[in-house]
C-alpha cells in the first residue's frame, strides 16, 4: 500500500516564510517593488508548492505583515517586520 507524502507547505506558516526567501532573493526596482511573478513562478515551478499553498502562504505573510500587496496585485514589498526577518 502506498501512502500520499505530506506536502512540505501544507502549512500556510511554511509557505509564507518560503515566498518571503524568494523575495528576500529578488533585488526589489523602484520603490522596493517585487513583483508577484518572482515569488509565484519559484514557489510554483521550482518548489512544486500547488495555487492554494501559493495562496494561504501569501495570505499569512500579509496578515503576518511581512509583506504588503498592491492593489492591483502586480507586485508586493517587504514592510519593516518582514525586513527586519533577514536582518
Amino acid at each position: 500500500m502506498k501512502y500520499a507524502a505530506e506536502r512540505p507547505f501544507a502549512e500556510p506558516e511554511k509557505a509564507a516564510r518560503r515566498l518571503l526567501e524568494h523575495a528576500h532573493a529578488f533585488e526589489p526596482i523602484q520603490d522596493g517593488r517585487i513583483y508577484i511573478e518572482k515569488l509565484n513562478g519559484p514557489f510554483l515551478f521550482g518548489d512544486k508548492g500547488t495555487p492554494a499553498e501559493y495562496s494561504a502562504g501569501l495570505k499569512r505573510a500579509i496578515e503576518r505583515g511581512w509583506l504588503e500587496i498592491h492593489d492591483s496585485g502586480t507586485f508586493v514589498k517587504f514592510t519593516s517586520a518582514g525586513a527586519d526577518l533577514f536582518a
